[in-house]
């Protein structure tokens, strides 16, 4: 298997799991200078870097793995950690093949700002789309290999004996025909001055030992113990703090503003304009800053976009419902004819609203700027992004820049992108020599989003002589997220992304069997900004079908599960996951008067999910009773994490389904902090009970795809409970009853 291609871009995931592997072009090498001259010894991440648990001296095996003398092992990680377990699972594929001892191993951060100038040796920084492991299993498995291999070399030159009688376990190369032994301490020195093989050889997944196991996160000890920093916990010395506030209607600019006041105020350093949309204030702490904002008197200029509001944006997506310019994004069939000659017809409209990220910490980076070299601590999704982002707003080379990457209070797509650091950046360069951390409010946060887009769809199914589902319009109308961030590749009318779970083919294909389908889309863009939410369009996209299969199967007087088993003939794979959780919640039986159950199952990020809820509505209010969430990622790396990040993915879809919603009134955003945009409450919360089904063969994805099951899995329990049918979220205001 070539692996040459290592460094361009992330793996799809789809690649063979085990097998000798060629790296004749020595992907894993330190530097262009290491070519021919093995690796070098002991690269140290810059002062500050979070996660830098390598010891002084401890010797670079190779670019993923430092051993120290007492044997630690430190693993450098290049993709994110925000909660979800990615840190430890990526340690798991390098440590399994490296053959090492769990209890020995710690990790780091991979630099940017050093992945740059080594080739990318640590390939994508970029942390998003459930695509941490599954995109990057190859390469970080290759690494880990690499090193092993440079080791059992080591030991054979120290020994005189040929490496093929060497073998590596738990941190140990042991000469098989004599039983001598070395520690994987004793060898590093050596191992670091080889030249790389021309090929190592991956396990099998059948015989891992590691991988597949629930073995505690790395970052759990330090993150109980307050050790653990994130973006707003940096301290350096001579720091000081900035509040800032923008334009809150986006495309608008600043016009005036008065900071005479702000000026005088306790601990104030500085009023900045900040772009030409924002004005900040440097402080000796963040509440004098802030409060010091507060009394600067700001004039913005909005204009047309200013008159916008939810009414003005809901009319809009009405309209592209049933608009002639739409974008088909799967189609097969004839759905025209098939639904003029069906027997029966049936007609739906469902919504879903502008979702804002509101992770628990806001948006912050901490920034050092002289006129040679920029330093940016930030807690982001994608570190050469961040670094790119550093180095545009310092007016620098990408060379001249750091960004220390820290551990993030929440990202679910938010921090994918980095105004937010440029702020940072923009201010320090006019604090120069000091360092400036920038910190969001919470109302700054939920005014300066990247929401997760509004849309509405038009369900229209046809049903033949025979009952059956013969024909399936998807009008979907709405926001586009490429055609934000994209719109010079051209065409921005097309956004393939839209179709999330209904795509003819790939991670997010359509699974359910239907003779005439069209699935389409209006693009109807407003001026806010939207962006990638935790599970992107599979949100809106999964509460639509699977809504719709099951008034479907209502109104053919079939039960919701059979009916589904029906069109999942030629999907076995979610048919098992949806099998599953039928089965667990006891599909069938009697429920007790305004209880119910209810069904919800799709493929999103190549993995296969599915969930059932039980709900109760007692006197018009819900409660949620249980969840049964099952799910296939293929392969599993760690089953505890995996649980968990299922059980939270049900916390963000519900709190989305139940509250979530930003409107827009004068073209801003309306709710401002979490008294108007709550999240659920831990006694709300129902049990989730996950079964983790991997089959093999593939690479899913974990941190996404439950989210959108949870809306319309509790929503048709809701219908089996009462009757009445939900298909406008949120459903806060809504009778159930």
């Amino acid at each position: 298997m070539n692996i040459s291609k290592l460094m361009g871009s992330a793996q799809d995931g789809h690649t063979a799991p085990s097998g000798l592997v060629d790296i004749s072009r020595r992907r894993f090498v330190v530097g262009s200078a290491a070519a021919g001259a093995g690796l070098m010894v002991a690269m140290q991440l810059p002062l500050g870097s979070v996660g830098a648990h390598a010891q002084d001296g401890a010797t670079e095996v190779n670019a993923w793995v430092l051993i120290d003398t007492d044997e630690t092992v430190t693993i450098r990680i290049a993709r994110a950690e925000m909660g979800q377990g990615t840190l430890t699972g990526l340690a798991q594929l390098v440590a399994e093949e490296l053959e090492c001892d769990w209890d020995k191993v710690s990790w780091e951060f991979a630099s940017p700002a050093e992945s740059l100038a080594r080739k990318r040796v640590w390939g994508s920084f970029a942390t998003g789309g459930s695509r941490g492991i599954r995109g990057s299993h190859q390469y970080v498995r290759e690494g880990g290999a690499l090193a092993r291999e440079l080791l059992i070399m080591a030991a054979s030159k120290e020994w005189g004996v040929p490496a093929s009688e060497c073998a590596a376990k738990k941190s140990i190369v042991t000469h098989t025909p004599s039983g001598a032994t070395m520690t994987y301490g004793e060898l590093a020195a050596t191992a670091a001055t080889l030249s790389a093989p021309d090929s190592v050889t991956l396990k099998d997944p059948k015989d891992w030992e590691l991988v597949g196991q629930p073995v505690a996160r790395l970052d759990t000890l330090d993150k109980v113990s307050g050790k653990l920093e994130y973006g707003a916990d940096v301290m350096l010395p001579g720091m000081l703090h900035a509040a800032i506030h923008a334009c809150p209607v986006y495309t608008g600019k600043r016009s005036s503003y008065d900071a005479a006041k702000a000026k005088t105020m306790p601990g104030v350093r500085a009023v900045l304009e900040v772009g030409d949309d924002a004005v900040a204030v440097v402080a000796d702490s963040w509440w004098q800053a802030k409060t010091a904002l507060d009394a600067v008197e700001i004039e913005w200029e909005t204009g047309e976009v200013g008159k916008v509001n939810s009414e003005s944006i809901r009319k809009m997506l009405e309209e592209g419902l049933t608009a002639d310019d739409a974008f088909v994004g799967n189609e097969h069939g004839d759905v025209k004819a098939a639904l003029a000659k069906s027997s029966n017809t049936l007609s739906a409209d469902y919504s879903y609203p502008y979702q804002n990220h509101a992770p628990m910490e806001p948006m912050n980076t901490t920034a050092l700027w002289t006129k040679d070299r920029c330093e940016a601590w930030v807690p982001t999704q994608n570190g050469e992004a961040a670094l790119e982002a550093v180095a545009t707003a310092a007016g620098l080379f990408p060379e001249q820049c750091e960004v220390h990457r820290m551990i993030l209070g929440g990202g679910f797509g938010r921090r994918g992108a980095h105004d937010f650091v440029e702020q940072a950046v923009q201010i320090a360069k006019q604090m120069p020599g000091t360092p400036v951390k920038l910190l969001w409010s919470r109302e700054e946060d939920q005014r300066r989003g990247y929401y997760h887009p509004v849309t509405r769809s038009r369900m229209t199914a046809g049903i033949d002589s025979n009952g059956k589902l013969d024909a399936l319009h998807v009008r979907i109308s709405g926001q586009s997220i490429l055609a934000f961030f994209r719109p010079a590749l051209g065409e921005p009318e097309k956004d393939p992304v839209v179709f999330q779970s209904m795509a003819p083919e790939g991670d997010h294909s359509m699974i359910y069997a239907v003779p005439n389908l069209l699935a389409d889309h209006a693009m109807r863009n407003t001026h806010l900004r939207p962006g990638f939410w935790r599970g992107v369009n599979i949100n809106q996209n999964v509460f639509y079908m699977e809504s719709f299969v099951d008034e479907l199967a209502r109104q053919a007087g079939t039960d919701p599960l059979d009916y589904r088993r029906e069109l999942l003939q030629e999907s076995p794979l979610a048919l098992a996951v949806l099998e599953e959780v039928a089965k667990k919640a006891g599909w069938g039986r009697k429920m007790p008067e305004g209880h119910g159950l209810g069904l919800a199952v799709c493929k999103a990020f190549g993995s296969y999910v599915a969930g059932c809820a039980e709900v109760a509505v007692v006197d018009g209010k819900l409660q949620m009773k249980k969840i049964w969430a099952a799910t296939d990622p293929g392969f599993a790396v760690n089953p505890q994490q995996i649980e968990a990040q299922v059980g939270g993915s049900f916390v963000y879809g519900l709190s989305a389904a139940l509250y979530g919603e930003c409107t827009v009134e004068d073209g801003r955003v309306v709710e401002e902090n979490f008294d108007s945009y709550p999240s659920l409450k831990l006694a709300q919360m129902p049990e989730v009970e996950v079964s983790v089904m991997p089959s093999g063969g593939f690479w899913g994805g974990v941190g996404e795809p439950t989210i959108a099951v949870a809306a319309p899995a509790v929503l048709n329990a809701v219908y089996a409970a009462t009757g009445v049918r939900i298909r406008h979220l949120p459903v806060k205001d809504q009778a159930l009853a």
